[in-house]
C-alpha cells in the first residue's frame, strides 16, 4: 500500500509551504496520521511535527440525455497537511 500518492501544488499550498512550512499531499484514503508521518519522513528525510488530514467526499452529478438520466460520481480523496519542524524544508521541484 503506497501511502503518499502525490504532492499537491496549487497557489494556496505553495503559499502555505512558504509562510508556514506546511506541505500538502494527496494520500491513500485508508492511511492514518502516524503512517503518513512515517512515509513523509522516510521519503524526504525531514522531521514532521504535525499532520492534519481532510477527507474529500465524492462529487455526484446527473445528466439528462436522450437515452435517459445518467448518474455519476467522482472518487473520494484524502489530503494531508504536513507541518515540518523549524528549519526543515522539502524541495518538491527537484524531481521534475
Amino acid at each position: 500500500m503506497s501511502i503518499l500518492i502525490k504532492p499537491i501544488i496549487t497557489e494556496k499550498a505553495t503559499a502555505d509551504s512558504e509562510l508556514r512550512n506546511c506541505y500538502t499531499f494527496e494520500v491513500n484514503t485508508k492511511a492514518n496520521k502516524i503512517e503518513i508521518k512515517n512515509a513523509v519522513e522516510a521519503a524526504y528525510g525531514v522531521s514532521v511535527e504535525k499532520v492534519r488530514t481532510i477527507n474529500i467526499r465524492p462529487d455526484r452529478n446527473t445528466k439528462y440525455t436522450k437515452t435517459g438520466i445518467q448518474h455519476g460520481k467522482t472518487n473520494a480523496k484524502k489530503k494531508a497537511l504536513v507541518q515540518l519542524a523549524e528549519g526543515e524544508m522539502i524541495d518538491l521541484y527537484s524531481n521534475m
